[in-house]
């Protein structure tokens, strides 16, 4: 991270600003960090916390990815783009498609361009479950980002810029996710409204997540796509683990919503390599990739029929493993 530049779309989010305590806390060379994101409230919210006075080298940078000639603007001498910026609610995104088509499938196009018009370093997206076999329009946006970025690498030419994506299920305490919505209604109502009493999702913390991408940026190639091997949770362990006294309401599926979620599917598993404490999903156009992580990491191919699912998961949370990270 010496003497880099490092731009995070959606900075300002959850995500984005556990990564910025992890730059400023373990990276003292860093050169200039831009917090990008188009929310005015957050950014002034969060300049308090990091004052220009103490921390110089941070850029505070108003702006939408929808927007193709701000991002140029914005990622002129950037060495690294961390892409967290994203529409991501299901059900909101079942009742307003174009809006999350625009943000989540125009803007990683608005990215790569920018990438490439600016001859970036390297670009790191971030990805969700939601993104396996979708059935959720959401899902299918970042499904096609993945594949925007991923495709990004075969038609760069002589562009130095590579593109990965790093994909996780859901982050623990986020903005938005069930934990803090639970959290909540402990003491505002008389029950915990639950979709399926036998749904399960992947769990990552926040610092899970951020060393996973910090991991990428050093050792990624272009093109690939990691995803890392992670617990589950049963959504009644959860509710348990917040109140066990608490009733349940069933209220059903919301649209779009999976009872189970999928990191990789039956589908990838011939492009699949397991690095360790990650899995590795290459780009099939790409045999440098095999060959690099063979070499560097001793990879070692998954089986033919390999999926990770969420509710067939060989780790699970307990109840007193999620009250300690909620």
């Amino acid at each position: 991270m010496k003497n880099k530049t490092i731009l995070i779309t959606g900075g300002t989010g959850s995500f984005g600003r556990e990564l910025t305590d992890n730059l400023i806390s373990n990276y003292k060379n860093i050169k200039k960090l831009i917090i990008f994101s188009r929310d005015e409230l957050k950014q002034y919210e969060m300049s308090k916390i990091y004052p220009k006075k103490k921390y110089p080298f941070i850029r505070f940078f108003l702006g939408d990815i929808r927007d193709i000639d701000r991002l140029i603007y914005a990622t002129q001498e950037v060495d690294y783009i961390i892409h967290a910026a994203a529409l991501k609610q299901v059900d909101t995104a079942e009742y307003n498609p174009f809006e999350f088509i625009k943000t989540n499938i125009i803007g990683a196009q608005n990215l790569v361009q920018a990438s490439l018009t600016n001859n970036v370093e390297k670009l790191i997206a971030l990805s969700t479950d939601k993104a396996v076999s979708p059935i959720n329009l959401y899902g299918a946006t970042k499904l096609c980002s993945d594949k925007i970025f991923v495709a990004a690498n075969n038609h760069k030419g002589s562009k130095k810029t590579s593109f990965s994506v790093v994909r996780y299920g859901n982050v623990a305490n986020s903005r938005g996710s069930v934990i803090p919505l639970f959290k909540s209604l402990k003491n505002k109502s008389n029950f915990f409204p639950i979709t399926d009493m036998q749904m399960t999702r992947f769990n990552i913390t926040l610092e899970q997540s951020v060393e996973m991408v910090m991991w990428t940026i050093k050792n990624a190639k272009g093109g690939e796509v990691v995803v890392p091997k992670i617990p589950s949770l049963r959504i009644t362990d959860l509710v348990k683990a917040i109140d066990p006294k608490k009733k349940l309401k069933i209220i059903g599926i919301r649209p779009g919503e999976k009872i189970h979620e999928d990191l990789i599917s039956n589908h990838d598993a011939g492009n699949t390599i397991d690095v360790g404490k990650y899995y590795i999903i290459l780009n099939p156009l790409d045999d440098r990739l095999r060959k690099y992580y063979s070499k560097n990491f001793n990879s070692k191919k998954v089986k033919r029929d390999f999926y990770y699912n969420s509710d067939e998961n060989s780790e699970y949370l307990s109840i007193s493993d999620i009250k300690k990270i909620i």
